[in-house]
């Protein structure tokens, strides 16, 4: 069932655990480069929902994609030692530029790179969820990513996270977080009529059939590996367990702040634990 979904959005500013995952065109521009603007304007959003009191999680892509730019390479690599290389240049441009950010606005960073076999050991999960609550309660932002440059099977593509959207709603349910959001490009997910254009769908109460029949394919050889198709499978995993998420272009002005206060931004999800 869709709707407009506006009484369910005044849920959301009760969220107090968010999980932010910003996709690798988000903040990274098409020579590979990290667009720091960009990651400016998210880090100036985040403070601001730290200072309202809001704990918040972030899940970035783009490590990948800022090597290759200081690699100068221009065709994202196939090859799993080639990705990793990337990975390993990307990681700490990448981190360096959230580390600067929130710095100079009186917030400390910390980085946390994950695997599968994180997931699949009680212990280490145990691990992560003792080092996320206490890293949190100090008022450190946590900056999650895969650990591409030593755990092959994250960067093959019938293993991977999926552009880190699968990472994040694995995060998002051990954290026990209240929201998920996930920047895109595209303000949602969108219905398309036979002339080509298309519309945003506010809301969504359940992923069904007729919802994953909206998926377009994603543009091939681009920087980022995921597609509306992993965010889908994303917000559904979530939505079990009864946590909200939200589909939204991250290159919208305010567009963090404005999805956790309740407006009309992206596709949300509803939560509805089984």
């Amino acid at each position: 069932m869709i709707n407009s979904g506006m009484k369910f959005r005044q849920t959301l500013p009760e969220s107090r655990r968010v999980v932010v995952k910003i996709g690798s065109r988000v903040i990274v521009r098409k020579t590979g480069r990290p667009d720091t603007a960009r990651i400016r304007a998210l880090v100036e959003q985040v403070a601001s929902l730290r200072r309202d009191g809001y704990e918040v999680v972030i899940v970035s892509s783009g490590a990948i994609a800022a090597g290759m730019e200081a690699l100068a390479i221009t065709k994202r690599p196939t090859a799993v030692p080639d990705l990793q290389m990337c990975a390993a240049v990307g990681q700490g441009r990448l981190m360096a530029c959230y580390s600067d950010f929130f710095a100079k606005r009186k917030l400390v960073t910390g980085q946390i790179l994950l695997t599968h076999a994180d997931f699949d050991s009680k212990i280490r999960l145990a691990n992560m969820r003792r080092t996320m609550d206490h890293i949190l309660a100090r008022g450190v932002v946590p900056i999650i990513n895969e650990n591409d440059a030593v755990a092959d099977e994250e960067v093959k593509a019938d293993l991977s996270f999926g552009d880190n959207d699968n990472l994040a709603s694995l995060v998002t349910r051990q954290i026990r977080a209240d929201l998920l959001i996930i920047l895109s490009t595209v303000d949602g997910l969108r219905s398309f009529s036979e002339n080509g254009a298309s519309r945003r769908i506010p809301f969504v109460e359940s992923i069904n059939k007729k919802i994953l029949q909206l998926v377009r394919a994603p543009d091939a050889g681009g920087l980022s590996k995921g597609g509306m198709d992993s965010k889908l499978k994303a917000a559904s995993v979530c939505m079990k367990a009864g946590c909200n998420v939200v589909i939204a272009d991250g290159k919208r002005k305010d567009v963090l702040t404005r999805a956790v206060a309740g407006g009309d931004e992206g596709t949300l999800f509803m939560g509805s634990p089984e």
